[in-house]
């Protein structure tokens, strides 16, 4: 294709991947539509990629080694060792008794840090409007319209949603589509690195899973971004909260709680779940987190029917929201985009690319949210008594749970752009 008018509603990394996609494959003109301001970069959580994954991406050109990494070899899992009042002793130490090691070959990444790197990739000649928020999108006989909080209304010929999971675009696109709550909540913490007491007893190139009845911990370092090359301790702690802690979740509205923001009684849970359920080392680890480093997110999932309808697409969360079990989110994301490229580069219309775009990518997602939800049932909603396990155990169950083999994310289409660039 060469040239057409462009819309991308979002502005984090799937709406900077879809905008240097956009560009790359040929259209003329591509406006990117972010409601926040300059506070995505403050954002300090963190994500994994898989290697192999990694590989693909890198060719496609959305991803290089220029941007902070921490390199991940092993996956250690842990249990509580004893009781209460002997956790330190009976077979385990600070950190339990490790049940089984496994190979776990990914790169972690801040979010904040990433999401610079991708903005600063983002082709000049794209327009980027922080601070602008969309609060609808029409379809038009030619095209799309994009309507603004600001008063304003702008045609396009297509608009990219790539605005997370309460899409306005997917709003438009598909209406009956709507997250659902899995029952369940991540609380999410990260901190600097030199807070963290006897950092030699868990190697930098480990990711430990603490797993414990009714859910799990999972924990690695990530780079903070900053000059000196420091390091953040990055972890989440999924478990079913207790009837009636979550009810004011609004679980049938899609939202979470920011960091600072949890009450007491949700605190007091998690302080349970530390000292009770897990060994004393990463017990210590969750306390470590200061209240306005944690944040609390209630699980939901969907995946819309098709990435692609008309004029209009999808991308990301507005896409496809499988539970983070899967080590896919920000993966489907970046790989949306080259599919999205190839789609642009391969067809002679917009019409035509959508289609093969949709065509792509849909299965990914339905794939992911199935992944994720049988993830969450061996991890969370129907763990097995982990104490029993020894590694054999473990190994067999993993791949039970992991039936379809693609933890970490599917294998980018070779149609779907991952060539040099």
């Amino acid at each position: 294709m060469d040239g057409g008018r462009v819309a991308v509603v979002g502005g984090s990394v799937a709406g900077c991947a879809a905008a240097r996609a956009a560009r790359r494959g040929g259209a003329r003109e591509i406006v990117v539509y972010e409601r926040s301001g300059d506070r995505l970069a403050e954002r300090g959580l963190g994500l994994a990629v898989h290697d192999a994954r990694y590989a693909e991406l890198e060719s496609a050109g959305y991803l290089d080694a220029s941007m902070p990494w921490v390199g991940l070899v092993r996956r250690r899992w842990y249990v509580r060792a004893g009781s209460a009042g002997s956790a330190r002793s009976a077979g385990g130490t600070a950190l339990g008794r490790e049940i089984a090691e496994m190979p776990f070959p990914f790169r972690t990444y801040g979010w904040g840090p990433l999401w610079r790197a991708l903005r600063r990739a983002v082709p000049s000649a794209v327009e980027f409007r922080a601070g602008a928020a969309v609060t609808r999108v029409e379809a038009t006989p030619g095209g799309v319209r994009v309507h603004t909080a600001a008063g304003g209304c702008e045609e396009f010929d297509v608009a990219v949603g790539a605005d997370g999971y309460r899409s306005v675009v997917r709003a438009c696109a598909f209406p009956d589509v709507q997250p659902r709550y899995a029952g369940y909540l991540a609380w999410r913490g990260a901190f600097p690195a030199g807070r963290l007491p006897a950092p030699d007893l868990w190697a930098r190139e480990d990711c430990a899973y603490v797993v414990f009845p009714g859910g799990h911990l999972i924990t690695y370092r990530i780079p903070d971004g900053g000059p000196e090359g420091g390091l953040r301790v990055n972890w989440v702690l999924y478990t079913a909260p207790p009837s009636g802690l979550d009810a004011g979740l609004r679980a049938d509205l899609p939202t979470s709680l920011p960091p600072g923001t949890l009450t007491d009684a949700l605190r007091s849970h998690l302080a349970y779940v530390a000292d009770e359920l897990m060994p004393p080392y990463w017990s210590d680890l969750v306390r470590l987190t200061t209240p306005a480093e944690l944040s609390l997110q209630p699980l939901y999932d969907f995946t819309a029917p098709h990435y692609a309808s008309g004029r209009l697409a999808l991308a990301g969360d507005a896409a496809t929201v499988a539970r983070p079990h899967t080590g896919a989110g920000a993966v489907k994301a970046l790989q949306d985009a080259t599919a999205l490229e190839s789609a642009f580069r391969s067809a002679s219309g917009f019409d035509g690319a959508l289609a093969a775009y949709d065509g792509a990518r849909a299965p990914s997602g339905a794939a992911m949210v199935g992944l994720g939800r049988s993830l969450g049932r061996a991890l969370v909603q129907e763990t097995p008594d982990w104490r029993a396990l020894d590694a054999g155990g473990l190994a067999a169950w993993w791949e039970r749970a992991d039936g379809t083999g693609v933890f970490g994310g599917k294998r980018l289409d070779p149609g779907a752009g991952n060539g040099p660039r």
